[in-house]
């Protein structure tokens, strides 16, 4: 992996430049510039291979490996970039890596020299403090004793390791036309093949393109940097990316508790638990029992006629504490991953209901066809909503009848049969019933939940049914239409009726993402939003904790066994100590991170 403390070069490589162009002051202040890594002192190794070691001025040795390149990407939305794509009024360019800031140099360079209008090197912005300058082309021919100007820039530069990455960041906050975004990548590719007058041999020309040398990030590259210099851990590279794909204000505010460590401080307090009750095995299978305890933990430790107690003396107590308090932490699991993934809530009912043109209310626009004629929606058709900060996938779904119903077609009953998966799938489901063929209906309804038996039980009280057409009243029987006590009466016409069922709907979402105990959305917005620690979101951590709840367990039966299966008992707590780990990034997750930074947009 990357490594910030040795830079080596294959040979020490002197500048070689015409002197009828360039002063010798010049020459001096060009080598540096072109020749050496900023920053940086020459040394001569005592390695036997004869390389250099380049020394930064601080003290701090780097290394040169392929895996240390610096590399570039456009790191804000927007199409910009590419044919087509939508412009932005500002686009964000960063560079990280050892040649950042040369490559910074260069584009501040109006000649084609690499040098500024004054013969000397362009100067660097100061660390962290925003600097509009002027981006030359380096692209420009060089028969041109000017650069083309691409664009005027606000400069950041983030010197490392006090940077996200670690490494030296460059960010330019440039224009965010096509043709701006595309001309300042388009120098970054080919900035190390650009020639210079002022250099003439071959040697030197290759010292230049490994100092100028930058490639495009792959996705994720960024992050991955600040995971392998030690500046995110593997939960806040999790939460990073829960944030940058959060759509709704509670997904936000639970990534950001997870990004700010809470989560990764309560696995490593675990782990350390667990550790310690490690350790004090260790030293009874060492060392015996009288060798190992202390004389608190001791008096804490109940004797049996096995001596398993007073084995393990106050160790025991803590164990069974923990894996209440992993038990605990696993009951909101479900809530946790609910909030992040988000829910489904499907449309059913018959055709011409009004299930369209309740989606449609409900997204604000025109999202499904509406028409008279019967079985009109044949796939289904997914809107995505904000429901007091979940986010809700919102299905309209085929109409569902009989099919020996006249006019009835085998693309229609494909749809139908989507329209049952989808209920079955989702987390919530609205009966859309209209109320002058209500009977009819219903029943529609009801067979779809109740007709193959597979339908969970838990989801036949997440039901609600929506009697449309409400303003035909003259239609209507109020006493059969409204019957069910999670019925509701609406217009889609009128609206008549729909902010009352929009409000039960965000309560009965807010409920299924909040705990058992929250009776109404007042209290479930208040426990997701308030100051306790950040829930388990991901399945990757629950199945990790389940493991390791499970190993307490096993430790538990062990532990009163004595020394007989002290061996047993001590694994089962390094077993546990090892899911933890897996969590939070200090055992082996090589595969997680694969997995996990191809998830990343280019650029973060």
């Amino acid at each position: 992996m990357l490594h910030q403390n040795h830079i080596h070069l294959s040979r020490r490589v002197g500048p070689q430049i015409h002197h009828s162009l360039l002063t010798s002051q010049q020459q001096q202040q060009y080598a540096q510039n072109h020749l050496k890594f900023p920053h940086v002192t020459i040394h001569k190794s005592t390695a036997q291979s004869g390389e250099d070691t380049i020394t930064k001025n601080d003290d701090t040795e780097y290394q040169t490996t392929s895996e240390e390149e610096t590399i570039f990407a456009l790191s804000s939305g927007g199409g910009g970039a590419s044919v087509g794509g939508g412009a932005t009024a500002v686009a964000v360019i960063r560079m990280s890596g050892p040649c950042a800031f040369n490559a910074l140099r260069e584009l501040l360079s109006p000649s084609p020299n690499g040098l500024s209008g004054g013969g000397k090197l362009p100067k660097l912005p100061k660390a962290r403090m925003a600097s509009l300058r002027t981006l030359y082309d380096p692209l420009t021919n060089n028969d041109s004793e000017r650069r083309d100007p691409l664009d005027s820039a606000l400069i950041l530069t983030f010197p490392g390791p006090n940077s996200f990455t670690g490494e030296d960041i460059v960010e330019l906050h440039c224009h965010g036309s096509r043709a701006v975004v595309n001309g300042v990548l388009s120098a970054l590719t080919h900035l190390n093949s650009v020639p210079i007058p002022a250099i003439s041999d071959e040697e030197s020309q290759q010292a230049r393109r490994r100092r100028l040398s930058l490639r495009p990030a792959d996705p994720g590259e960024f992050t991955q940097r600040a995971y392998a210099h030690g500046k995110l851990g593997l939960v806040e590279v999790e939460a990073l990316s829960d944030l940058i794909v959060a759509d709704t204000s509670l997904q936000r505010k639970q990534a950001l508790k997870q990004f700010d460590g809470r989560l990764s401080r309560l696995y490593m307090g675990w782990r350390e638990e667990l550790i310690k009750g490690l350790a004090h095995a260790e030293a009874v299978i060492d060392f015996g029992d009288d060798e190992a305890l202390d004389p608190d933990e001791e008096d804490d430790g109940d004797m049996d006629g096995d001596g398993g107690m007073s084995i393990w003396g106050g160790i025991s107590p803590r164990i069974t504490s923990l894996r209440q308090a992993m038990e605990r932490h696993l009951a909101d699991a479900s809530r946790g991953e609910l909030l992040r993934d988000g829910l489904r809530i499907a449309i059913v009912g018959r055709p011409n209901a009004g299930k369209s043109s309740l989606l449609n209310l409900l997204a604000g626009r025109d999202a499904a066809i509406v028409s008279s004629t019967p079985g009109t929606t044949r796939d289904v058709v997914e809107v995505i909503l904000d429901l007091g900060g979940v986010r809700c996938t919102l299905l309209d779904t085929a109409g569902v009848r009989e099919e020996k119903e006249e006019g009835v077609n085998e693309i229609e009953v494909e749809g139908m049969k989507r329209a049952r998966i989808a209920a079955k799938d989702a987390h919530i489901v609205v009966g859309v019933v209209d109320s002058t063929d209500y009977e009819r209906g219903l029943e529609a309804v009801d067979e779809l939940i109740n007709g193959d038996g597979d339908f969970d039980d838990w989801k036949k009280d997440n039901i609600l049914y929506v009697v449309n057409k409400v303003d035909l009243k003259n239609e209507m029987k109020d006493n059969d239409c409204l019957s069910k006590s999670n019925s509701f009466g609406i217009s889609c016409t009128t609206s008549e009726g729909v902010n009352d069922f929009l409000s039960v709907l965000t309560t009965e979402a807010l409920s299924l993402v909040s705990s058992d105990n929250d009776e109404a959305s007042s209290a479930a917005l208040s426990s997701l939003e308030g100051s306790e620690g950040a829930v388990i979101t991901r399945a990757r951590h629950r199945r990790h904790v389940e493991a390791a709840a499970d190993a307490l367990g096993r430790f538990e039966v062990l532990s009163g066994q004595g020394y007989m299966a002290l061996d047993m008992a001590a694994e089962e707590l390094r077993l546990a100590a090892s899911e933890l780990g897996r969590i939070t990034g200090a055992i082996d997750v090589e595969d997680v991170l694969d997995v996990l930074f191809a998830d990343f947009c280019i650029g973060k």
